[in-house]
């Protein structure tokens, strides 16, 4: 019996990331290769794949890059969650001028990046983006939060707007560089959208086409210009078409 272990791609992914399109499209390209989801805290950078326990991961950034591969997918919108009969509920967007007169609670695992947090500060800070909204369901504040994370936490009595100029989250595909496997680099190219037949992975594709390129090539010679012989007129065989009829002189 081999010693060697079955394969297995470990995706780690971060709260309100969705890999979901990503999986199915692995599934239906790499059957043989089971694809473990691995989830983490927000807070806890990259040291996911540092560490060895996942060969990529969907993160939030920015974060510290140094030996990281990555590759910035998308920028959420930032919202603020509120109580459903909160006069904010009201209007379709708010700036963050608009909060200054809020509470604004400020979890120990907020990702957005604030130069200042706007509104009056909460006596405490929540653990946790989830125990901030529970905070909000109570009346105790508002939480400016991606919109991802205020879906993943949906309450019925609760609702949110986009906060036009509030900071935003960026998610990117995070792995290390030296660790660049097939696997990950098969990974890499269903995010970008590759197709299964122009993937890196595939090495036969190259020689296909060049061995379709030599063929073409030499299939037939290659007519010189200028080589052509002067076209002749039906009936006058031999007869450039450049040569006119002998007139002859009036007398």
């Amino acid at each position: 019996m081999s010693d060697e272990s079955p394969q297995v791609f470990r995706l780690a992914y971060v709260p309100g990331v969705t890999p979901a399109k990503w999986v199915r499209v692995w599934t239906e390209r790499m059957p043989d290769i089971p694809i473990e989801l691995v989830p983490v805290p927000s807070t806890s950078g990259a040291a996911c794949v540092r560490e060895d326990q996942a060969d990529a991961a969907l993160l939030r950034l920015p974060l510290e890059r140094d030996g990281l591969s990555v590759i910035s997918l998308y920028t959420e919108v930032s919202v603020v969650v509120v109580p459903a009969e909160h006069a904010i509920a009201a209007v379709e967007e708010v700036s963050v001028a608009d909060l200054e007169e809020e509470t604004v609670l400020h979890p120990l695992d907020d990702v957005l990046d604030w130069a200042k947090l706007p509104g009056e500060e909460a006596f405490e800070r929540p653990e946790t983006t989830e125990g901030a909204i529970s905070h909000v369901a109570s009346e105790v504040g508002v939480l400016i939060t991606p919109q991802s994370l205020a879906r993943l936490h949906h309450r019925k009595d609760l609702t949110y707007r986009p906060v036009v100029d509030a900071p935003q989250s960026q998610v990117g595909l995070v792995w290390l560089t030296d660790r660049t496997t097939d696997l990950v680099d098969e990974f890499v190219g269903i995010v970008r959208g590759r197709t299964a037949n122009s993937s890196r992975g595939r090495q036969d594709e190259p020689d296909k086409k060049a061995k379709r390129r030599g063929e073409r090539q030499g299939s037939q010679p290659r007519k010189v210009v200028g080589d052509k012989k002067p076209k002749t007129r039906r009936g006058n065989a031999g007869r450039p078409k450049s040569a006119g009829r002998v007139r002859k002189r009036r007398g």
